[in-house]
């Protein structure tokens, strides 16, 4: 591959995956239990929910301004040109801090080619803007092509998700302890989205089932030839409504391409165990 691609443990795919596209990793911090890890490196999501299951909070750091720089530097030096495609700078300061590695770094190697996207995505969202990526590289497009094309990836990915317990955002901050406690007791499911990079609360749907059903009923309004597009649905520590929701979407649209993953340990350390997560693009892109 001529290019190199970078990515952020924020796109939640599979370690072994990102090996196996020799995919440069920045892993995002975990702190658990008194210890600090990387994510999709040292630590496995299921550890994460299960203690969080138990009522620990797990809290989470971006990836350090050293690792960053070791990581460009190592790149500089191949003299290949590289695309680092980041987690939203709407939630986690890892892009800024890219940014100021890379002066550092091409006051060092000014020939360096090196474009850093910030994504706005997040999850397997970033995670499928990574993966095409990857296989456009892979097929040889042009780098300035390349970027833009991976741009205008980033800004047609769709993220609809709903988390299973009000409690865990509660815990994090994201929403009154009050607000958890009546939304339990109501069985109450927030349908969340991300727009410009945020993540913007939709509705409040009562029971899993409906929240399904409603999670199909925006792919349809947002969507654009699905049919041909590689869906993607991530989830924490829940596969079985993963794969319920995989055969809706088959059903209702007759898609044939999934990608499903777990939702990675930095990530699902906010939204915890029993999310579920759906991605695709609201304007399909040949490449």
């Amino acid at each position: 591959m001529s290019i190199h691609i970078v990515a952020d443990s924020g796109c939640d795919l599979p370690y072994s995956f990102l090996q196996e596209r020799h995919i440069y990793l920045l892993p995002l911090i975990v702190h658990l239990s008194g210890r600090d890890y990387e994510d999709a490196v040292t630590i496995d999501p299921k550890q994460v929910y299960e203690a969080m299951r138990n009522g620990e909070v797990a809290k989470t750091s971006q990836t350090s301004p050293q690792k960053i720089k070791e990581v460009f530097s190592e790149l500089a030096k191949d003299g290949r040109p590289a695309l680092y495609i980041a987690f939203s700078s709407e939630l986690s300061g890892t892009y800024q801090t890219a940014m100021m590695m890379r002066k550092e770094v091409l006051e060092q190697y000014p020939d360096f080619q090196l474009t850093i996207i910030d994504s706005k995505c997040a999850s397997l969202g970033l995670g499928l803007v990574v993966m095409k990526a990857s296989e456009l590289a892979q097929k040889g497009m042009p780098y300035e092509q390349l970027c833009e094309t991976i741009a205008a990836y980033c800004s047609r990915m769709e993220h609809i998700f709903t988390v299973d317990n009000l409690e865990f955002l509660a815990r994090g901050g994201r929403i009154s302890k009050a607000s958890a406690v009546v939304g339990g007791l109501l069985n109450i499911k927030p349908l969340l989205h991300v727009e410009n990079g945020k993540l913007i609360p939709l509705e409040k749907i009562r029971g899993r089932k409906k929240v399904l059903k409603r999670m199909l009923e925006l792919m349809e309004e947002r969507g654009n030839d699905l049919q041909k597009q590689l869906i993607g649905i991530s989830h924490g520590d829940d596969e079985e409504t993963a794969l319920e929701l995989k055969r809706q979407i088959e059903a209702k649209f007759g898609c044939t391409r999934f990608y499903i993953s777990q939702i990675g340990a930095a990530i699902g350390s906010h939204s915890g165990p029993g999310t579920l997560a759906l991605f695709f693009l609201n304007e399909y892109i040949e490449a």
